[in-house]
């Protein structure tokens, strides 16, 4: 599924903004959202995007010849561009851009390395070289053959330290409600549903929705048969407890197979995140029933602190603020004597202290597959030749550099902002709910509460190691004990326990990681040893790679079939 480029003079203006400014909200309502966006830039130029709220995507010439792209804070609309024959042309897909034949872009092998690195393509680069994604929260404007991307918005953490709880709470609740009611505003409520995990977020958005629109909310939920994936359970006690018409869907090996080609192609460059398959599933569970717009919870974790990782970087932190000397003089060579590693006390103390002298965000990159199974012995010699392995990482140290926060918490939620969110998550519900023919709205992620959480205290995201403190008790009453109490797992996909056990999920995953091996990027015998080895000994871990592997060959396959093939 391809969108053409957008006519520079017709413009492109997708989303559905809500517009802060009571004379451009007049305009969209006597003239439409086209009139609002093209009156707002002859007023406020490149600021004309900070009166407006939602998720939106427009691109558009300008009264004064100069052509103004634009997205929302989190690029929930993306927008590529590409400057050619000294035009500048803009779509919202990227292979909208890059042509076909002999004049059609070439593939970025750099993009490639940073999709295996991240499982996505980070803006501003992707898959095609010559097209570029705005980056979320930034403008693009063409003027006089040249061309300015910048911010037109960043994250100010206020970071106060003194709050009434009682207040925030019920404004926090207000701000949830109002946040609910927009994202269903004109549509049927007969026509609504929601995705359920069973965590807060959609646990809360479900009951919110219910609240809201005077009726049970019509709930979608995705199950595993295979222990240790399944969270059906806290599903229906939130079901239960917001009386919501609930449906679930167990997804199978079998769905796999039929889909994952699919699911791959439809996206406009390589997306490796697992959880798009079931939630694509839920999507089309949600169609089948006559649903056309879904809400999903996504967004919460960040605003709020509810990532396990954050707990697990505030104890990594502690090890700062030990005297220099203790850490140095006393701790450091102590775990560094000959043998220390086969005591099992001084091996955990030894992992913790070399993973706490790394600084963020480059700590966080320690776990990263790629780099653990060595980009030497994953990838070919002449594919690393003409790529930066540094360069995923050195684009993350530029964005951690820019936020503005004081706390350690607020700058890792300002970094997930970009990374967890703008470029996986939400591209993640998008793709798979339009492949799925439905809308989605995303009411965490409503500028209400994104400036609430803002100015919300920073050890109320997270108290001690006690995760999304806030948001948990301000919601406690609303929502079951149970949610409160869960840990977090979503919809994580048993991908490689039953490619171990699947002889058509296996095949599937055979023949596209061989495929791969035939077009330079990857080592055969790595895929070899992957296959045949380190699969079957940890299916749940090195099913990762497998997978990231596969999505790339299966969108290679589709939409440029003759790369790299020898």
């Amino acid at each position: 599924m391809t969108s053409l480029p957008a006519s520079a003079s017709a413009g492109l203006f997708a989303g559905t903004p809500r517009f802060s400014d009571s004379a451009l909200a007049a305009v969209a309502a006597r003239a439409g959202c086209a009139a609002a966006w093209r009156e707002a830039y002859a007023r406020h130029g490149r600021r004309a995007p900070e009166h407006a709220d939602g998720g939106f995507a427009i691109g558009f010439t300008a009264e004064d010849g100069s052509i103004f792209l634009a997205v929302d804070r989190f690029a929930i609309r993306s927008l590529c561009y590409r400057v050619a024959d000294g035009t500048l042309h803009f779509a919202e897909r990227a292979d909208a851009l890059a042509g076909d034949g002999a004049s059609a872009c070439a593939i970025d092998p750099q993009a490639i390395f940073d999709y295996l690195f991240c499982h996505t393509i980070p803006s501003p680069r992707t898959v095609f070289q010559g097209v570029h994604r705005l980056p979320p929260g930034h403008y693009a404007l063409f003027r006089d053959g040249a061309l300015t991307v910048a911010p037109w918005w960043e994250p100010r953490f206020e970071e106060t330290r003194r709050a009434d709880f009682a207040r925030l709470r019920d404004e926090f609740r207000q701000r949830l409600a109002d946040a609910v009611a927009t994202q269903i505003e004109g549509h049927d409520p007969a026509r609504l549903g929601c995705f359920l995990s069973g965590g807060t977020d959609s646990s809360t958005v479900a009951g919110m929705l219910g609240q809201v629109s005077g009726q049970p909310a019509a709930t979608y939920s995705i199950g595993f048969d295979a222990e240790g994936y399944d969270e059906m359970e806290f599903a229906r006690i939130a079901a239960r407890h917001f009386r919501t018409r609930h449906h679930e869907y167990y997804v199978t090996p079998d769905d796999l197979v039929r889909s994952i080609a699919e699911v791959a192609a439809h996206y406009d460059q390589p997306f490796g995140n697992s959880s798009a398959l079931p939630a694509y599933y839920c999507a089309r569970v949600a169609r089948a029933d006559g649903v056309e717009r879904m809400l999903a919870g996504d967004g919460g974790d960040e605003l709020f602190g509810g990532n396990s990782r954050y707990a697990k970087q505030r104890v990594f932190g502690w090890y700062q603020h030990l005297p220099a000397p203790l850490r140095s003089g006393l701790l450091e060579p102590l775990l560094a004597l000959p043998g220390s590693g086969r005591l099992p006390l001084l091996r955990k103390a030894s992992s913790y202290v070399e993973q706490a002298r790394v600084p963020l965000p480059d700590r966080m990159h320690m776990y990263n597959l790629l780099l653990r199974l060595g980009v030497r012995e994953v990838l070919c010699d002449d594919f690393l030749a003409g790529i930066d392995p540094d360069a995923p990482a050195r684009q993350q140290r530029e964005v951690w550099a820019q936020a503005r926060a004081a706390s350690a918490i607020n700058r890792v939620l300002a970094f997930d902002w970009r990374y967890t969110l703008a470029e996986n998550d939400l591209p993640k519900v998008r793709g798979t709910t339009q492949l799925a023919s439905v809308e989605v709205g995303f009411p965490m992620l409503d500028a209400r509460l994104v400036d609430f959480s803002l100015g919300l205290p920073p050890e109320y995201k997270l108290k001690g190691l006690r995760l999304r403190w806030f948001f948990k008790e301000a919601l406690r009453g609303f929502l079951p004990d149970a949610i409160i109490g869960k840990k977090k797992q979503g919809f994580g996909l048993p991908f490689g326990v039953w490619t171990t056990r699947h002889a058509g999920l296996r095949r599937l995953a055979e023949d596209s990681l061989h495929s791969l091996a035939g077009r330079g990027i990857v080592r055969p015998e790595f895929i070899r040893v992957l296959l045949a080895e380190r699969l079957p000994e940890h299916p749940g871990y090195y099913g990762e790679m497998v997978w990231i592997l596969m999505m790339l060959e299966q969108w290679l396959q589709a939409h440029r079939p003759a790369y790299g093939m020898r």
